[in-house]
């Protein structure tokens, strides 16, 4: 009892510092970001009290709910593209071969390239004359799918999604891999026994054995969606005509381009509640849908 009170004591004192500093750097500045949403505050000289003024103009600013549908998009598209990806690639590769690693570590890559470079080389991709994308086109034949794909308002969110998408798989691969490699070898028996094979054993068995780990990637899909930020300011700066802003991207330009730090900070506030509203209906959902 005496040891394990002391294992509880140290392990609190060694959690302290990085507590701490994660309470200086995160936590605090969200409440200060609140607290500025307030004011009008153009980041120097004294901070005016408005009250919800600046919450009412960002309700009725389209550029707002243009910037809030384009951020949906996303969500709706990692959620398509990377979970089920990054499972199916999971159950693939959960062999520990060195051509699997191989693979998962190629798969991987993309995260550890700097978003800036990813941005980079997917904007050279989607050039319009002379970009790899519409050049494997016309190479097939299908020159009249050849566009401006970062120019165009009718494509380009969903082109600037992809490598969004590409980036953000490999992290969900390896979670998933740890959840399968988590599975008892038992259960796989006996799944094989009862004639539980292919999808059968993947709804009915796999599924529910990490259902509660697909639930947290999707928490982490829909966050991490909402706060996408450095893949679209390289690609495309919001534009053309605010036709890819997204809501860090809304924030950042009115806090560092105009000087309205109180109605960025306002825009901050926002997206944490947006945030926390669709993380609840996802909590919700799979709790219903949940196997």
């Amino acid at each position: 009892m005496y040891a394990s009170s002391k294992n509880r004591r140290f392990i609190a004192i060694a959690l302290l510092p990085g507590l701490a500093v994660f309470v200086l750097f995160a936590v605090v500045p969200i409440f200060w970001s609140v607290y500025y949403g307030f004011f009008e505050w153009k980041g120097i000289g004294a901070a005016r009290f408005i009250g919800l003024a600046n919450y009412r103009e960002i309700l009725h600013d389209p550029i707002f709910w243009r910037a809030l549908k384009n951020n949906l998009i996303l969500v709706a598209s990692a959620i398509i593209g990377q979970i089920p990806v990054a499972l199916v690639l999971a159950i693939l590769l959960k062999r520990n071969r060195w051509f699997h690693r191989l693979v998962r570590s190629a798969v991987f890559l993309p995260m550890v390239l700097s978003t800036v470079v990813v941005g980079l080389i997917w904007g050279y991709m989607y050039h319009p004359q002379f970009g790899l994308v519409n050049a494997a086109l016309e190479m097939l034949g299908l020159d009249r799918w050849t566009r401006a794909w970062l120019s165009d308002p009718k494509v380009n969110m969903y082109a600037v999604s992809i490598p969004i998408n590409w980036s953000n798989i490999g992290p969900y691969m390896v979670i998933f891999i740890a959840a399968l490699s988590g599975i008892s070898p038992e259960i796989d028996d006996a799944a094989a026994i009862d004639g539980a094979t292919g999808f059968r054993k993947l709804f009915s068995v796999t599924l529910p054995m990490i259902w509660g780990t697909v639930v947290v990637c999707l928490v982490l899909c829909i966050s991490g969606s909402l706060k996408a930020f450095d893949h679209v300011i390289v690609m495309t700066g919001g534009g053309p005509a605010q036709s890819t802003e997204l809501l860090a991207t809304y924030m950042y330009n009115n806090s560092f381009h105009i000087y309205r730090y109180g109605y960025g900070s306002a825009v901050s506030t926002m997206i944490i509640l947006i945030s926390a509203i669709l993380i609840v209906l996802n909590r919700l959902i799979t709790r219903r849908g949940g196997m």
